[in-house]
């Protein structure tokens, strides 16, 4: 029972946090006058994307918390969910693309870093964490693209 609860724990605490993150900092006019670069997709996207990540995130989380509690790979996992949460408010509420752009920098180096180092000791943590850094890159992508352009 105990293991499930520490499950409902992480999705509750990732998804509920990265969502409520992600509804108090919605772009506003500053967002919707950028230029905008190629390929950029709609913003209903952006929600269901998200929570689908985050669901991954904690279940990744979740994984080696369970193997290996406070450990080098779970600190990656913080690390990395400190940087996600960092990103909205530095973007969206101080309106700064160039902060947001190391953060995202930072923050994809340190998934591909949990992926490389969870791929042997959890291939479904380092799994779960491939569509997110796809993600990520992506919107590296789009957040070059808003510096670059404005």
């Amino acid at each position: 029972m105990g293991r499930w609860f520490s499950l409902f724990v992480f999705l509750f605490a990732v998804t509920g946090l990265g969502l409520l993150i992600g509804a108090s900092t919605i772009p506003g006019p500053w967002y919707a006058e950028l230029a905008k670069p190629p390929l950029n997709p709609p913003d209903w996207l952006f929600g269901p994307v998200w929570a689908a990540l985050y669901v991954l995130i904690a279940i990744a989380g979740w994984r080696v918390w369970e193997r290996e509690g406070l450990s080098a790979l779970f600190s990656l996992w913080v690390l990395q969910l400190g940087l996600n949460f960092a990103w909205s408010p530095v973007v969206f509420v101080i309106n700064n693309l160039g902060l947001g752009l190391v953060i995202l920098f930072a923050m994809l180096t340190t998934i591909l870093i949990f992926v490389f180092a969870a791929r042997r000791r959890d291939p479904l943590a380092a799994a779960c964490f491939v569509p997110y850094a796809a993600w990520v890159a992506f919107a590296g992508y789009l957040n070059a693209g808003l510096y670059l352009l404005n």
